[in-house]
């Protein structure tokens, strides 16, 4: 495969193409888009709004698109639409209340329980009233189902789709489900999960979401390993070091501290977007640019994956975060968390990937950082997923002067500094944008995440049953001081006396 099929086209049509007999034939029925759990945050402050800017950039054809939202919460189409209209108004509308109205006129609630036929019957009846009005031949009509719910729900939701709003697909119509995160606690409730939603669905119609992989720099890796000749040589344990990957907030839990307690850092972040970010940064190069042959690659790094000493761990809980009412008194629930993991293959044998992510921290950033071996300098390529996206390469060069003496620099590319105008899509609309186009890569396969539950479902049953306790940090703080020994122990060397500034434009 040569380095210009990584070059990627942009498409004219939100449409894909679908296989029917012997021939490939354009998918030219209406689409539904169904969110359910629409009163909620997800959907109100992501889903909709994702929705609007691909109705705003013609990917989502008013002549083609109706959006339902469902719901128990009864209220009419007019009270759903004001409860959202303030999260849809950006700089990004050319003409913001223009289009917001014309946006939501596509939005029709219904009201229904998620385990009771009535609610999903009236559904039905609604998304067949509007294929009907479009002309839509039977079987060529599409139906997007995002569920914007908690996971407890997910099986009877699923099974209420399956039996009463499922639609004819001979023609290349479809019915596909999105389901967020988190996919279970531990391997055994993911795998339960995974199969009673198995069982209604086949494995193409079902797209887990992980916003990270919609992240601009995120989908970038691929390109940035794979089409450029002079990464290709470097990227083993010949030259790299150590491979850090990094989430950081500067704000603690507020307000959702309940929540969070019942599934700690390691479950919200490393698990899932962390750990899918080290699998594009290790995979071997895909056979080709097709979905599963990239998953395939995905699913064998985390196969190689050692099993996790507990020595290399650090795990933290800031100070004042038992303070929150709804968070217990004797919480053993982590608010930090530093991971080595050790991929035992031929590429990565003996470099440590260093998961790191914490609440309450004296900063808020993504990035991969990735170091090379001293010569004696230490270069280290950054990789800053949010915010202020950029990829810059620390390296030595000389002092400008008369003297030789040495400084760190860096070779730099800012976005927002390069590419002028050019606004960079949110995650959910990139993925929200794959899923009616019928593109898996950026989802989470079944065996993909099993692997993932593998890995880290021991640790975590070590620290729910209260074997592992969290170091206590101070707010503001970089983290207990323990995970910076361990990262030092792990041959990671922080560079003293140089901050890397983001250019002005």
């Amino acid at each position: 495969m040569g380095s210009g099929e990584w070059c990627l086209q942009k498409r004219d049509s939100f449409k894909s193409e679908t296989l029917v007999g012997n021939e490939i034939v354009p998918e030219i029925g209406c689409l539904s888009i169904i969110v359910l759990g629409a009163s909620g945050d997800l959907a109100k402050k992501k889903t909709f709004p994702a929705l609007f800017h691909l109705y705003c950039q013609g990917f989502l054809p008013p002549n083609e698109v109706h959006i339902f939202g469902y719901a128990r919460t009864k209220i009419s189409d007019d009270e759903l639409r004001n409860r959202i209209r303030g999260y849809l108004v950006s700089d990004r509308s050319a003409s913001p209340s223009k289009d917001v109205s014309k946006f939501l006129q596509l939005i029709k609630y219904v009201s229904g329980s998620y385990d009771a036929a009535e609610g999903f019957q009236m559904l039905d009846k609604e998304i067949s009233k509007h294929e009907t009005s479009k002309n839509s031949l039977e079987g060529s009509s599409r139906r997007l189902f995002y569920l914007a719910l908690p996971p407890s729900v997910y099986p009877s939701v699923c099974r209420m789709i399956r039996r009463y709003c499922m639609n004819k697909s001979n023609l290349g119509g479809w019915t596909r489900i999105v389901v967020e995160k988190p996919f279970g606690r531990d391997l055994g409730s993911a795998e339960e999960l995974s199969s009673q939603i198995g069982e209604l669905f086949d494995e193409p119609q079902i797209y887990r979401i992980d916003h990270y992989l919609g992240k601009e720099l995120v989908q970038n890796l691929l390109v940035l390993r794979f089409a450029n000749r002079f990464f290709l040589p470097l990227w083993n344990r010949d030259n790299i070091d150590n491979v850090q990957i990094v989430f950081r907030e500067d704000f603690g839990t507020e307000g959702r501290g309940g929540y969070f307690d019942e599934y700690g850092i390691i479950r919200d972040i490393i698990q899932n977007h962390l750990l899918q970010v080290l699998c594009l940064v290790a995979m071997e190069k895909p056979v080709s640019l097709k979905p599963e042959r990239i998953r395939d690659e995905k699913v064998k790094v985390l196969q190689s994956v050692l099993p996790i000493k507990d020595e290399e761990v650090v795990l933290g809980q800031y100070e004042g975060y038992r303070d929150d009412p709804t968070v217990p008194d004797h919480s053993n629930t982590p608010t930090f968390a530093t991971v080595i993991l050790r991929i035992h293959n031929e590429r990565w044998e003996g470099v440590p990937f260093i998961l790191k992510a914490g609440k309450a921290l004296n900063s808020r950033k993504a990035e991969i950082r990735v170091q090379f071996k001293d010569v004696p300098g230490r270069n280290e390529f950054v990789i800053r997923l949010q915010p202020s996206e950029a990829m810059y390469m620390k390296l030595m060069v000389k002092q400008p002067g008369l003297e030789m003496s040495t400084v760190q620099s860096e070779l730099d590319l800012s976005y927002r500094q390069r590419y002028q105008g050019v606004t960079i899509p949110e995650a959910y609309e990139r993925l929200i944008l794959d899923t009616i186009r019928g593109d898996q890569q950026h989802f989470v396969r079944r065996d993909e995440l099993k692997a993932a539950w593998e890995i880290f479902t021991p640790l975590l049953h070590r620290i729910d049953n209260g074997e592992m306790k969290p170091i206590p940090y101070q707010a503001g703080s970089r983290g207990p001081a323990e995970a910076d020994e361990l990262l030092e122990k792990a041959g990671y060397i922080q560079t003293h006396g140089y901050i890397w500034i983001p250019p002005t434009l």
